[in-house]
């Protein structure tokens, strides 16, 4: 009874998805109006949050089991999975925004390396005053992320091979094979070769993931495909409403990105804030500065096959002010992962960044 309990989660998600197949047009929102649709939209973003907390929940188990970095690992993929079947399903959803993609990912790596980053060294080094992590991972992470973000979010801008912030086809090739051969080694060495230098350098909470009910691999592997399974097939509703409610209230288009966004980091966000909270500080470097890797690494490939083989236009160069913001953000990461250890005063810098960004969103709209 406590296991059914526990995936109560994806018994809802189904549950969801089982009634919006079944009714279909009636509840679109042309036929349910505008307020009708916000609910809906409401409705739908919690089940597929809640779904994606029980993921998390599922991947610290095996995180659990695993022992670092294998379970932040698993955790980042499990999450980069949500993000791309929600991406793709907006894509293909109604009048497709050749943005989406751009936006979405955007929307991550600022999320990430100035929201997070910033509230894990804010709350941590408030609780701990310094906080240390090991140097050589976060350096390892940042040697990746700088290069493959500037491939895919600003080359296609400044180029000219292709209109506005499209990429041609041999960028499109390049951006796609550059990027698997990047992650692939960046995997290797996480996993394989160097994987001492993703481990908290201390002992103190060490491999400690509290809260946490450890079962057996099996069943977290299949709680973990569980759980994914109806976000993934929730994802084109959630997207149809997002597409609606933006354009009802008014917001921007830049602000979808980052709904999908939130919603896709949400869990694993507190995951990495509890552990900067518990001295954990390599752990909440592996989870950000991981997605933001895997978000580069990963996502953008998949988009740029999906764009391929649908037909899609996909546009990825970010505009001229955008540019400003990923260049600061990735120079100011290098400054505060620059010493072993950290403070909050590094965490308000990057909160005031992340501040901007929001800013940035409704001023250029």
């Amino acid at each position: 009874m406590s296991n059914l309990r526990s995936e109560l989660p994806s018994l809802v998600g189904f549950l969801a998805f089982a009634i919006f197949k079944l009714l279909g047009d009636g509840l679109k929102p042309a036929a349910v109006g505008t307020f009708g649709s916000l609910i809906l939209l409401a409705l739908i973003f919690a089940v597929v949050m809640w779904c994606a907390f029980s993921v998390v929940r599922h991947a610290e188990g095996l995180a659990t089991l695993f022992g670092e970095p294998y379970g932040t690992l698993i955790l980042t993929l499990a999450v980069i999975g949500i993000e791309v079947a929600l991406i793709v399903a907006i894509m293909l959803s109604g009048d497709a925004v050749p943005t989406m993609a751009r936006d979405t990912m955007f929307s991550v790596v600022m999320i990430v390396l100035n929201g997070l980053v910033g509230l894990c060294l804010l709350l941590g080094g408030l609780k701990h005053r310094n906080q240390t992590y090991n140097l050589q991972g976060a350096n390892a992470f940042l040697s990746v992320l700088v290069p493959l973000a500037i491939f895919a979010l600003v080359l296609p801008r400044i180029t000219h091979s292709a209109p506005g912030g499209e990429l041609s086809p041999l960028q499109v090739g390049f951006e796609i094979v550059m990027s698997v051969i990047l992650y692939g080694v960046f995997l290797a060495i996480q996993t394989v070769t160097h994987s001492d230098i993703f481990r908290q350098p201390d002992s103190a909470g060490h491999d400690e993931h509290h809260g946490v009910v450890v079962r057996t691999v099996p069943f977290h592997v299949i709680g973990l495909f569980g759980a994914l399974l109806p976000i993934i097939l929730l994802s084109k509703s959630l997207a149809l409403y997002v597409d609606f409610g933006i354009a009802a209230v008014g917001a921007p288009i830049a602000f979808s990105g980052f709904i999908v966004a939130a919603l896709v980091l949400m869990p694993e966000g507190m995951s990495a804030v509890q552990a900067a909270r518990d001295n954990m500080l390599q752990r909440a470097v592996n989870i950000c500065l991981g997605s933001a890797v895997a978000t580069i690494g990963l996502t953008v490939p998949a988009v740029l096959i999906v764009g391929w083989w649908t037909g899609l236009r996909v546009e990825l160069g970010l505009e001229t002010t955008e540019i400003i913001m990923l260049v600061l953000t990735l120079f100011v990461s290098l400054l505060t992962f620059g010493s072993r250890t950290t403070n909050y005063l590094q965490g308000a810098v990057h909160l005031a960044l992340f501040a901007a960004y929001i800013m940035l969103i409704f001023d250029l709209s």
